[in-house]
């Protein structure tokens, strides 16, 4: 009988200290799931700017450009991505010298299909953003056409024709392919190419939006453009 009695004690004794470690044990499983969900939530956010366009205003004398770009990660592989930007263009095209100048804004997505390791925050990103453009077009010159070979082409400086028109705008979508790698800590290179598809434009009076900030060259036959852009951007990682 005694026996028995040490072996109930034993068993009672073993049984209340694994209770005993499996409450303990509760709390740390808790914290462990708590700390990796907060891992989980990798949202980012990512600005620089477009190293393209200021390095073009250093070959092309007639053409300033800048353009700022940034993305935020809310969740998984999802992305808000804008760009926005400012440029001014003088172009000799056919019988007509113009300059455009004006900003733009680009609001849209990117969706990265590259699976990252741990810790890891490269990208290979297919988007779509939704973009307008506010700008001027201004007249500097223009030559007559002429059916009379045997004079020469009047040039005319100044008149009705020439000057600046104002309150232009321009809407359009562009498809975004791109990759974006990490340099050093926190700094990223990234290179996209953009297909564009203009929706509409105000038009100048007696005069055509020949080039849309942001856009690139337009024709009267043709509403697709396509660009491209070279950023250099900082992450900031953000915990919730």
């Amino acid at each position: 009988m005694s026996k028995i009695r040490t072996w109930l004690f034993t068993i009672n004794l073993i049984l209340l200290c694994g209770m005993g470690n499996a409450q303990e044990s509760e709390p740390l499983l808790e914290s462990i799931d708590t700390i990796q969900k907060r891992v989980k939530k990798p949202y980012t956010l990512r600005f620089g700017i477009d190293l393209i366009k200021p390095a073009t205003a250093q070959f092309e004398k007639d053409y300033f450009g800048l353009e700022l770009v940034g993305d935020l990660r809310l969740y998984g592989d999802f992305y808000i991505a804008t760009e926005i930007g400012n440029e001014k263009r003088t172009e000799q095209s056919e019988l007509i010298n113009f300059t455009t100048a004006g900003s733009y804004v680009k609001l849209g997505f990117d969706y990265n299909m590259f699976k990252n390791w741990k810790g890891m925050n490269n990208a290979i990103h297919l988007g779509l953003r939704l973009c307008n453009s506010f700008h001027t077009q201004t007249v500097n010159s223009y030559e007559t056409y002429s059916l009379n070979h045997y004079w020469p082409t009047e040039i005319t400086q100044n008149g009705f024709q020439t000057g600046e028109r104002e309150s232009l705008n321009a809407r359009w979508a562009e498809v975004v392919v791109g990759i974006k790698v990490r340099l050093i800590d926190n700094f990223y290179m990234g290179f996209s190419l953009r297909m564009n598809r203009l929706f509409s434009d105000t038009e100048p009076n007696n005069f055509d939006n020949l080039y849309i900030p942001g856009f690139n060259r337009k024709t009267d036959e043709n509403v697709w453009g396509a660009g491209f852009n070279y950023t250099l951007t900082y992450a900031i990682p953000i915990r919730l």
